[in-house]
């Protein structure tokens, strides 16, 4: 399997643990960030206020900026309000739709970024992608990764226990995602980078095998390092195929024809499991994940079938039918396998009964 090799600059800092934002006003000193400490704080709505009201007295030369995010918009706005100002570095505090916003924004005017996250719903911790709502879709656009990643616990805690489970699901993901680039590469010859196989499958691995639950301090720990990793590993190889495979486009799918019917790692985890019952259908090799997935799923209050995520059978096969037009580039089980409408539907009926 031919490895690719990129040059990609790492965080400066990765701080996970309880407490950790009572440091950032001495990681925003780093003079490799900071000169002066002319930087701008992005802050969403929820616990960003709280930390705000932590590292404000510390911070007397940044500006404070309130935002909703989540969209193409939102994220443009703030990068004109960006422009205005020669700051050194951007902060930005909240949950993946503030990450994702001040990601766009610090990018398109090459300002440097801190992230500061209060929720582990997905992988846009730390991630060379963000994603934004436009024009009725939540595409994908390409961006620099943060210059420092900063995950307080106790911020965690107090989020909703949805989140957290959301990004378990978001990491199992991992594990279909790669069996799909493999799979891409055995069809197709599309090169694989060994390096981001190893970070993103690694964190899924010791998701999957972790005894711990979101309120275990070591688990969340793992859990949070693991969706850095992954998007580490997505900036190592310069494409989002350690994370991304029929799962997302599952995903994506749902959020196309059935907006809002769940959090967008709840929607991977089952897109996974059935990309990957999917898999053991025509090689019995992958039995084994099938059934080590749909138990960490279940072990974790996770979704794992169309009913539990609030839909028919019906609906989940039009996502299913629809999911590779999310991205037409790429390969996975789903183009794979070309499955009409009334072979998926009776794909995902056995696929019911085999969860159950």
């Amino acid at each position: 399997m031919p490895l690719l090799t990129r040059s990609v600059q790492t965080p400066l800092s990765i701080d996970v643990r309880r407490g950790a934002v009572a440091g950032l006003a001495s990681l925003l000193a780093d003079r490799r960030i900071s000169a002066g400490g002319d930087v701008a704080v992005v802050v969403g709505p929820g616990q960003g206020e709280r930390i705000v009201d932590l590292i404000g007295p510390s911070l007397d030369r940044a500006e404070f900026i309130n935002i909703e995010g989540g969209t193409l918009e939102s994220a443009l706005d703030l990068g004109q309000r960006l422009r205005g100002r020669n700051y050194d570095a951007v902060v930005g505090i909240g949950g993946g739709r503030t990450i994702d916003t001040t990601k766009y924004a610090a990018s398109r005017y090459g300002i440097p970024m801190v992230s500061v996250a209060t929720s582990l719903a997905n992988d846009g911790i730390a991630s060379p992608i963000a994603t934004l709502d436009h024009d009725g879709g939540r595409p994908s656009y390409g961006v620099h990764i943060p210059l420092a990643v900063v995950v307080d616990l106790d911020f965690v805690e107090a989020g909703p226990d949805r989140q957290t489970r959301s990004g378990i699901g978001e990491t199992l993901s991992n594990v279909s995602a790669i069996a799909d680039w493999e799979l891409a590469h055995r069809v197709r010859g599309e090169p694989v980078d060994g390096l981001a196989v190893a970070m993103a499958r690694s964190g899924a691995e010791a998701v999957i095998n972790h005894p711990g639950d979101a309120t275990d301090d070591v688990f969340v720990t793992l859990l949070a390092e693991a969706l850095i990793t992954t998007g580490l590993a997505m900036a190592i190889c310069g494409t989002s195929r350690p994370s991304s495979g029929g799962c997302h486009e599952i995903s994506h799918a749902l959020d196309i024809l059935r907006p809002g019917t769940a959090a967008h790692g709840e929607q991977c985890g089952v897109g996974a499991l059935f990309c990957t019952y999917l898999r053991a259908s025509v090689d019995k090799v992958h039995e084994a994940r099938f059934a080590q997935l749909s138990a960490c799923l279940k072990r974790h209050g996770l979704p794992r079938t169309p009913a539990d995520l609030g839909i028919s059978d019906e609906e989940f096969v039009a996502a299913v039918e629809f999911a590779p037009r999310t991205r037409p580039d790429r390969y996975t089980i789903l183009e794979h396998l070309d499955l009409g409408r009334d072979e998926l539907a009776d794909r995902v009926a056995d696929y019911a009964d085999a969860v159950h």
